[in-house]
């Protein structure tokens, strides 16, 4: 493909962004079928391909959604399949906190307004209005390994959905509630909640769309190592 699929890709991974207020209008069957086609060819190792996608149609998100919400409310505790990280610290958690608090001033959530951020913290199970949510299940025997493909096939969905204009946001606190998730959906023992895609159509006056979070340089990340390294 040349400069021309370049050029696609880096529009493509430069306008994609986690969308954080959806229209509420429903994504086309054969339009979520071309994402999941797409996604599908997604690199694994020794192409185990070991995610499995529960798909929820507008009225089943909605149903979810209504559930997922009382049980949050109603539960202070969670135990997800996969533990949370140990800390986030350096850059790491400077990150973090930057996106914090870039989403709590774009929504006009002032410092310290716990109630605020505790409503805000709820929009998560609400999917922020999307119509349409996707949990992503991993084969249990494959461990960290079959997570992260599964990482890898949460992002290409997430740029097959860019590339047809469908707004999506990766969302691990639709698994937060393991159990209740398990149960609901009646996902076997041998599966692995990983996380939940919520997407749809971007609601563009939503204001906390209206920020961009930055990416580090690669002085940041990357350690070059040439021939005179020892």
């Amino acid at each position: 493909m040349g400069r021309a699929g370049i050029d696609e890709l880096r529009k493509l991974l430069d306008e994609r962004h986690s969308c954080r207020g959806f229209l509420s209008r429903p994504v086309p069957r054969e339009t979520i079928e071309e994402i999941l086609t797409i996604a599908q060819r997604t690199a694994s190792w020794c192409n185990a391909q070991p995610w499995q996608v529960i798909l929820l149609s507008a009225e089943a998100t909605n149903r979810f959604r209504a559930a997922l919400l009382r049980h949050a409310s109603a539960s202070p505790s969670a135990t997800p399949d996969y533990p949370w990280p140990r800390e986030y610290l350096g850059a790491a958690l400077a990150r973090r906190r930057e996106c914090g608090f870039q989403l709590y001033d774009a929504v006009g959530i002032a410092k310290g307004d716990r109630a605020a951020s505790a409503k805000q913290a709820l929009e998560n199970f609400r999917f922020f209005g999307a119509p349409h949510v996707a949990i992503i299940t991993n084969d249990e025997a494959l461990g960290l390994y079959g997570a992260v493909d599964c990482g890898a096939y949460v992002s290409n969905f997430m740029l097959a959905a860019e590339s047809l204009g469908v707004a999506s946001i990766a969302q691990a606190s639709l698994v937060t509630y393991g159990a209740f998730v398990r149960e609901y959906f009646d996902i076997p023992e041998n599966r692995r909640l990983v996380c939940g895609i919520s997407f749809g159509y971007e609601d563009r006056d939503h204001p906390a769309n209206h920020f961009r979070t930055r990416r580090a340089t690669l002085s940041d990340v990357v350690t070059w190592i040439d021939g005179a390294s020892r």
